[in-house]
């Protein structure tokens, strides 16, 4: 839907088509996207800039090792995917290739790679970078820390020509039209000597063939955009984009009421009401594609065996797990914190991606019951003390902390209801809110935690971070993992649902996945929270939410919201009109005296946990 008046869209649930489902796509184009080819007969004085305020700090530059959703939502902006995702319904749609093609057993996929797409220095992109770009991630492990899932079945990627682009599987892959992995030039990562430590934040601008172009970036600070003129759908209608960061929500929205920034997202309950009586202000209520949740430690351990961490041995008794979930009550989460912006959460995936969303039975849905809360713990051991505190056989008393994110006042107000709701039943809650909760989950040094992800419209990638072959291979390394689950029917399940082109059948793996996540007792789902953001209509005439009718802007799977947002007359201006992210006379080489760590401590590159709606 292209917004041009303010608004609250209606809450239902779009139905989106399986990308596996198709296998050819040489005649799809986006639908009801606001054109954007710099053709608009508006002259306007200066330089017009669309500020974005984001909660979130950027983890990476790098394509290789970027997880966390406003990293990935830039890098969806500075590169193409092979593919892309239909504003309307989600469905695959031409992207740096153009149409794509299976063969008879589907295990050799031939994109053709379009004749229209350049590099922002003014190269063309070919499909031996695509090639270079998979190659590098099957042959070096740092390079396929963020979407290393994709290409783990890759058997060969070569191009046969500078518009063919061949890859062969080992066996059959269902998310072959739903790659979301960002294609680099070769010209300039092919110096990189150490993806691990490379963020790509030093050089400006960094060379892509999105919409946008990265020209600067300091951390916690901002990152600034420009348009690629050279974009073969079209350029960007604003000047310039900047993403600015607030630690702080209620800065953000004062900075939004002020007409210092044009947009923000992740709005409370309390602010949205609010400033859905300010003038020149909409507000956009939405079906969010997130899910909240409560995660425990299931005791960390790597590849090798070796466990590590201090997490609390109970909660590796399912019989506890389960009561502490009985104890929690996600109707009063939904109604008392979300106030109604939200839907109980049931399934590992939100319900606005119809065809796999699962909720348990009746008979297998740990509902909210206190008695049978206690019960459990009665029957597992851990009875009451003199104090009437719970205790094991060893003497220790079940007092857990929960790892909370400091930037999210969600966390903080889920965490009170916690505590009296397990204190009622003898068990001590310790709430440790932090602004990097990285240090202690990648140690495996917590108890319990908030977790949240984004889902594409193919889930595969929040599927995979929760299997075995997700976990770090030493504990001094870094895996994928979410929360070093490892559960041997779990990855049965994930290996059948990844070769299933049948997309009925496929769902119905998927959703036996869900099933087993949570009998297991280690993730409980809270909420699906509403994508609630806002933005100033004298800045944003028009733009473009994801699904149409009822979609967000903030976070899509596409660039569909910034690419199209068309500058009102009120839209803030500038005297900076350079535009040294589009021209082809820059130069951005990376040499390799230049590719060195990005200072250690300033990131946590390849993991992701700066706030709640972590991955894209």
């Amino acid at each position: 839907m292209t917004v041009k008046t303010p608004h609250r869209t209606t809450r239902r649930r779009t139905r989106l088509i399986l990308a596996c489902a198709m296998l050819t796509a040489s005649a799809l184009v986006p639908q009801a996207t606001a054109a954007a080819d710099g053709t608009d007969d508006d002259k306007r004085d200066g330089h017009t800039v669309l500020t974005v305020a984001v909660s979130q700090s950027v983890d990476s530059l790098s394509p290789f090792l970027a997880q966390r959703l406003v990293s990935t939502s830039i890098h969806r902006l500075a590169y193409e995917f092979l593919t892309n995702y239909d504003v309307e319904d989600a469905r695959p749609v031409p992207g740096l290739a153009t149409d794509w093609r299976p063969s008879a057993d589907k295990l050799t996929w031939t994109y053709t790679i379009r004749k229209d797409s350049t590099w922002s220095d003014g190269r063309p992109v070919t499909a031996e970078d695509a090639a270079w770009t998979f190659n590098t991630m099957m042959e070096n492990e740092d390079a396929a820390t963020a979407n290393g899932s994709f290409t783990a079945n890759f058997k060969r990627v070569t191009a046969p020509d500078s518009h063919t682009l061949v890859i062969e599987l080992k066996k059959p892959q269902a998310t072959m039209t739903a790659l979301d992995v960002p294609i680099v030039p070769r010209h300039i990562w092919e110096n990189v000597t150490d993806f691990s430590s490379f963020n790509n934040d030093k050089r400006f601008p960094i060379v892509g063939n999105g919409p946008f172009v990265i020209t600067d970036f300091k951390v916690d600070q901002y990152v600034r955009l420009k348009p690629n003129k050279n974009f073969w759908r079209g350029t960007p209608r604003f000047d310039e984009l900047l993403l600015k960061y607030y630690k702080d929500g209620d800065a953000a929205v004062a900075a939004l009421r002020k007409g210092e920034v044009s947009f923000v997202q992740g709005l409370t309950p309390a602010q949205a009401a609010a400033l859905e009586k300010e003038a020149d202000i909409a507000v956009n209520d939405a079906p969010g594609r997130r899910f909240y949740a409560l995660a425990v430690n299931p005791g960390a351990r790597a590849k090798d065996g070796t466990r590590f961490g201090d997490g609390h041995p109970a909660l590796l008794d399912p019989a506890v797990r389960k009561a502490l979930f009985h104890a929690v009550d996600r109707s009063a989460v939904v109604d008392k914190v979300f106030q109604g912006h939200a839907v109980k959460g049931e399934g590992y995936i939100p319900p606005r991606f119809s065809p796999y969303f699962w909720k348990p039975s009746p008979s297998q849905e740990i509902n909210y019951d206190p008695a049978e809360a206690a019960r459990l713990l009665d029957g597992a051991g851990y009875r009451r003390n003199a104090e009437g505190k719970r205790v094991g056989e060893d003497g220790r008393p079940l007092d857990f902390r929960i790892l909370c994110h400091a930037t999210d006042p969600n966390d903080k107000a889920v965490a009170k209801y916690f505590q009296e709701w397990w204190g009622k039943l003898g068990i001590g809650l310790t709430v440790e809110c932090l602004d990097n909760v990285s240090d202690p989950w990648l140690r495996g040094d917590y108890d319990l935690a908030f977790d949240g992800w984004s889902v594409n419209p193919d889930p595969d990638f929040v599927l995979a971070i929760h299997t075995c072959d997700a976990l770090p291979a030493t504990p001094g390394d870094t895996g994928s993992t979410d929360n070093f689950i490892c559960d041997k029917r779990y990855d049965e399940l994930y290996a059948r649902q990844a070769v299933e082109y049948d997309p009925a059948k496929r769902a119905e793996l998927v959703k036996q996945m869900q099933s087993r996540l949570y009998d297991t007792g280690l993730m409980n789902v809270l909420a699906y929270p509403n994508a609630v953001e806002a933005y100033r209509t004298d800045h944003i005439e028009s733009i473009t939410t994801m699904p149409a009718g009822a979609g967000n802007l903030w976070g899509q799977d596409g660039y569909w919201s910034w690419w199209s947002a068309v500058p009102a007359s009120g839209a803030p201006v500038s005297a900076d009109t350079a535009d040294e992210g589009s021209s082809a006379e820059v130069f951005i080489g990376v040499a390799a005296a230049a590719v060195v760590a990005a200072g250690a401590g300033v990131y946590m590159a390849r993991r992701r946990r700066a706030a709640s709606d972590d991955r894209e």
